[in-house]
């Protein structure tokens, strides 16, 4: 080995050594970690999680050209990586090869790895044009990007002729298997240049490739490209169980004195993690509801700021010195960003390296509420009317089970023999429009012969809009009274025309001790007419286009049973609107934004009636009380009211069954 080599070698690698020491202080000084956050169950499904989005793609692969453009890059460098370490190797003991793997899987290798080189190319040529010439907004300006692409051009033009240069000076056994560098070859060859200048010339594109190598090791650190060493582990990492994510308070632990994020360090390793595991890609911003209604949050751009901030602190951080560490809301992420989040999770279903955006904003949002008392001045009456009333309204609890009223439906305590708990809600017991959805399903219910209860006026809000505003202590006092009602009835079965609720009752009231068999009605009704208990037969004429809720849909996967419902409809046509499924624009009245003012930018629900409108369709169906909410005013607002109705899918089904 020559001495320039080690040389080069040397500061390489102390380089990149001092960059991973000092990421690795980065995510470890995160206050939270020490809670030891836990990441290590299921530890086959994270491997296969990681396997299929690290080494398949599948997360990237989501969107097809860009995708496909960074798969190739992706795959291509592991190939070309074989190849530079062989090169590297073959530099420090000249006869060292991987030709002992034998002639013929040698020349799949070296093909492979001359065809994807090239293939590299193209797809860098892509990048390029994508992002200098159609530049799309998400993705954003950036210096790294364009040093990488630089840098990435430079590394295949050079491994290219350094290989075109070995087959003129050396004549190798496997030249047939480079058909790419024997094109280059050929028009070199033109030149006439002699044996010895080949290998000289092989020599220096060795040698630049090399350079190259090792200049990725030195920039890749310090660059958003670390997200090439971040992003495997973040796979590993992710939450596997998204709808269990915000994490619960124990208001008992008296050594517990903040609640939420002041400062940087009082979120966890792993949201330092997702900092550095951030592409930049944009796919994020692309889908954000709050984003495209020009709000001024941006998640791509709140996880960047959010990095920003750690890095700022640093040294701070590093000599432990928290009294000095600079507050989490600053002149780049306000609260007017955190505040205009509707927790629709469209930024995570996006993002490619599974970024956990929402718990960050959840955690901020515990902070202003509970520790300085900053919210929303709209959201103190709701507040007060949750405490008081146990609903978000300024209604009587005495008035819950009004709804119901010459429905002939018995409460648990005045009957116990029931299979089904139903949970009626907020909106399904106060809101005018919703009492209609309620009694429509309950109306069902009769006809299918379910054995089913109310808790009436014990029933109380499951805290789910206290919880998504911060308000933790709030959302436990009510999480806690209603586990003791239903536990109290021995509840096993639960379903719920709301969402929220569903989502709430499902996923978060486990840790209070409420464990039960949590149904949605579009569930319930989708296996009511499997099973024959219902048959709609009554014609149903319309265009319907189906809306999907953030909260059945990005955080519990429900997005076929209730289209499910809607094709079982006579004479219906179920047509999709341009965004569907996981890629489904919200309402904008998720995460607590029911009750808050929209004052900066268009209103969410407008667009997405806009999106409804647009395919012409004369019903649009929910199964969501908020979601009805938000496009019945989206409608009245676009003066469409008396040509297209918002209508909640069991209205539908009650209508069509007799």
């Amino acid at each position: 080995m020559t001495w320039q080599t080690f040389v080069f070698i040397a500061v390489a690698g102390a380089a990149f050594g001092y960059s991973g020491y000092r990421f690795t202080l980065l995510y470890k000084m995160a206050k939270a970690h020490k809670a030891k956050a836990y990441r290590l169950d299921r530890i086959y499904e994270r491997i296969l999680t990681a396997i299929a989005n690290v080494l398949g793609q599948k997360a990237v692969l989501r969107k097809k050209a860009a995708g496909i453009m960074h798969a190739t890059i992706f795959w291509g460098f592991i190939l070309i990586s074989v190849g530079t370490l062989e090169q590297f190797l073959s530099t420090i003991y000249q006869p060292a090869n991987f030709e002992f793997i034998g002639h013929s899987a040698y020349s799949a290798l070296v093909f492979a790895q001359d065809i994807f080189t090239f293939a590299i190319l193209l797809a860098l040529s892509y990048a390029s044009y994508r992002r200098y010439i159609i530049r799309p907004e998400g993705l954003g300006k950036s210096r790294d990007a364009t040093i990488v692409i630089c840098m990435t051009s430079s590394l295949m033009v050079a491994i290219l002729l350094m290989n075109s240069f070995l087959i003129l000076g050396e004549d190798p056994w496997f030249k047939d298997a480079l058909p790419v560098s024997s094109v280059l070859a050929g028009v070199f060859s033109g030149l006439s240049l002699n044996a010895d200048t080949s290998q000289i010339l092989h020599g220096v594109f060795k040698w630049i490739h090399m350079l190259i190598v090792l200049g990725f090791a030195v920039y890749i650190p310090r660059s958003k490209h670390l997200h090439l060493v971040a992003a495997v582990p973040n796979t590993f990492f992710r939450s596997l169980d998204r709808a269990k994510g915000i994490k619960t308070i124990n208001f008992e632990d008296e050594a517990v004195t903040q609640y939420g994020a002041a400062k940087i360090t009082d979120l966890s390793w792993k949201d330092a993690l997702d900092y550095y595991s951030c592409t930049e890609c944009g796919r994020c911003q692309d889908l954000c509801p709050a984003y495209n209604t020009q709000k001024p949050l941006s998640p791509k751009a709140l996880i960047m700021d959010l990095k920003d901030n750690l890095y700022r602190n640093k040294e701070k951080i590093l000599a432990g010195k928290e009294d000095e560490i600079t507050p989490i809301i600053d002149e780049n992420v306000t609260e007017d960003v955190i505040w205009a989040c509707t927790s629709c999770r469209a930024c995570e279903i996006a993002c490619p390296v599974f970024i956990e955006h929402t718990d960050k904003i959840f955690e901020i949002r515990k902070n202003l509420v509970m520790m300085e008392s900053k919210f929303p001045a709209e959201v103190q009456s709701v507040f007060k009317n949750m405490e008081t009333n146990a609903t978000p309204w300024a209604f009587s609890s005495a008035d819950r089970a009004q709804w119901a009223d010459g429905l002939s439906i018995k409460t648990a305590a005045e009957d116990q023999n029931f299979d089904v708990l139903l949970w009626v809600g907020c909106a399904g017991a106060y809101d005018e429009r919703n009492k209609k959805v309620m009694r429509a399903f309950a109306s069902i219910l009769k006809k299918a012969g379910v054995k089913f209860a109310i808790l009436g006026t014990e029933e109380q809000c499951t805290g789910d809009s206290a919880r998504r505003i911060g308000n933790e202590y709030l959302f436990q006092t009510l999480a806690k009274s209603n586990v003791e009602t239903l536990n109290r009835y021995n509840v096993k079965k639960v379903v719920t025309a709301c969402p929220h609720c569903f989502n709430t009752i499902k996923n978060e009231y486990g840790v209070f001790g409420g464990n039960y068999d949590v149904v949605h009605h579009s569930e319930f009704i989708a296996q009511l007419i499997a099973e024959g208990k219902i048959k709609p037969s009554k014609a149903v004429d319309e265009t319907i286009t189906f809306h999907d809720s953030c909260y059945m849909g990005r955080w519990n996967n429900v997005y076929q049973e209730p289209r499910d419902v809607l094709n079982s409809l006579p004479s219906a046509r179920v047509v999709e609107m341009s965004q569907n499924h996981d890629q489904s624009m919200c309402c904008g009245a998720g995460g607590g934004r029911m009750w808050m003012e929209e004052k900066i930018g268009a209103r969410i629900n407008d667009k997405r009636t806009e999106q409804a409108l647009a395919t012409k369709a004369g019903v649009i169906a929910s199964s969501c009380p908020f979601c009805l909410t938000m496009l019945g005013d989206g409608v009245k607002t676009k003066d469409m009211a008396d040509k297209v109705r918002v209508m909640d899918i069991a209205e539908l089904i009650d209508q069509s069954t007799s």
